[in-house]
């Protein structure tokens, strides 16, 4: 292997490393952005503005010819679409970021592929065969991330890092954060279902119309306008001007980079290198996120979350290593079939989960 392939071998993972790290930062901004009484509806509005600001022009320039294949039925589900998995994902997991933390937060964002897996068995967009190994791979690494999933709800534990200092006024204190953090896991657990469901139906766009900036612009922009819209119903912001720095900065990197760059990035690695190799990255996130929560936030780490945020990232691998190996298994699957003539029963390549793999929040 000469120098410049080891360098080409090197580059999704340095991409995926870049993108994991962006990520982290944006998820500290917002906390830093809601902390000053930010609106969750005003922020995810901003956001998907620049987002389609930023997208417009790719769009056009890479795939100004593909407008003409858009019709009606793809413009509605683009539509319920960015209402699912842009404006209340995005809001779900503001609002629970406020109430817990980015760290936390982020534990749940490593739970989406099973989150899609668990829904796409009854619409029959997934299939298990627990005679193979892959099928019994996904299962249990179903059932071992919905059990971090109840830890992570159920179990908050002691703090093992930024403890605080025992005192009534503290221990009062303590009682009421551990309400909130009961409430935003709810919220971010709803969250995660809905940003889910996205992936079924991004799954269904991408099959009649696989041009990712268009889509992803034109579904930026429904939901910037379902956003505005709904935060002038639900939240009245008394004021629609970004105040201060922090705020400005915040929202501009969250919507030129986490919806923008990022998203492009994490589009060429899933062209490179497959969307199982994108996924195995999520958790670098929240290692990321933790440290910046922990030296920059001064953010407290409990046990329960701990023990969590262990048992999702080992159950989303395991479902993860399924689906690879199921995904070797088909082209095997399908020359036995080619062989028989019988070519009425053969199996997706492209499915919810991977779908799901190349998308964040």
């Amino acid at each position: 292997m000469d120098k410049r392939d080891c360098v080409d071998q090197w580059k999704p993972v340095a991409a995926m490393f870049g993108v994991c790290f962006a990520l982290a930062i944006v998820n500290i901004c917002l906390k830093k952005a809601l902390n000053q009484g930010m609106s969750h509806l005003l922020i995810v509005t901003y956001r998907q503005s620049i987002s389609t600001i930023f997208l417009t022009p790719l769009a056009h320039f890479w795939e100004r010819k593909c407008w003409n294949n858009l019709t009606g039925g793809i413009l509605c589900r683009l539509f319920f679409g960015g209402l699912l998995g842009a404006t209340l994902t995005q809001y779900f997991f503001l609002v629970g970021l406020k109430y817990t933390s980015a760290t936390y937060t982020c534990a749940f964002i490593n739970m989406a592929p099973v989150f899609t897996f668990i829904l796409a068995l009854p619409l029959r967009q997934e299939k298990v065969n627990l005679k193979n190994t892959s099928g019994r791979a996904k299962v249990l690494g179903t059932l071992i991330c919905v059990g971090g999933a109840l830890v992570l709800i159920l179990y908050k534990g002691l703090p093992v890092i930024n403890a605080p200092k025992s005192s009534p006024v503290m221990l009062q204190k303590a009682k009421h954060d551990t309400a909130k953090w009961v409430i935003g896991s709810i919220i971010l657990a709803l969250g995660g279902i809905l940003w889910a469901s996205w992936f079924l139906i991004q799954a269904r766009i991408g099959k009649y119309y696989p041009y990712q900036y268009s889509s992803t612009a034109m579904l930026s922009f429904c939901s910037a306008v379902q956003s505005a819209i709904l935060c002038a119903i639900i939240e009245r912001p008394n004021s629609w001007t970004l105040k201060g720095p922090l705020q400005i900065s915040s929202i501009v990197y969250a919507g030129a980079v986490g919806s923008g760059l990022c998203y492009v990035c994490m589009s060429w690695c899933v062209k490179q290198r497959g969307p199982v190799f994108t996924a195995a990255f999520s958790p670098f996130i929240q290692i990321f996120a933790a440290i910046f929560d922990v030296s920059l936030l001064h953010e407290q780490i409990n046990l329960g979350s701990i023990l969590g945020s262990v048992l999702v990232v080992v159950g989303m691998y395991v479902l993860l290593w399924g689906k690879s190996k199921e995904g070797d298994l088909e082209p095997d699957n399908r020359n036995v079939q080619e062989k028989v003539g019988d070519t009425n029963h053969a199996l997706s390549v492209t499915t919810p989960i991977d779908a799901g793999s190349t998308t964040s929040v």
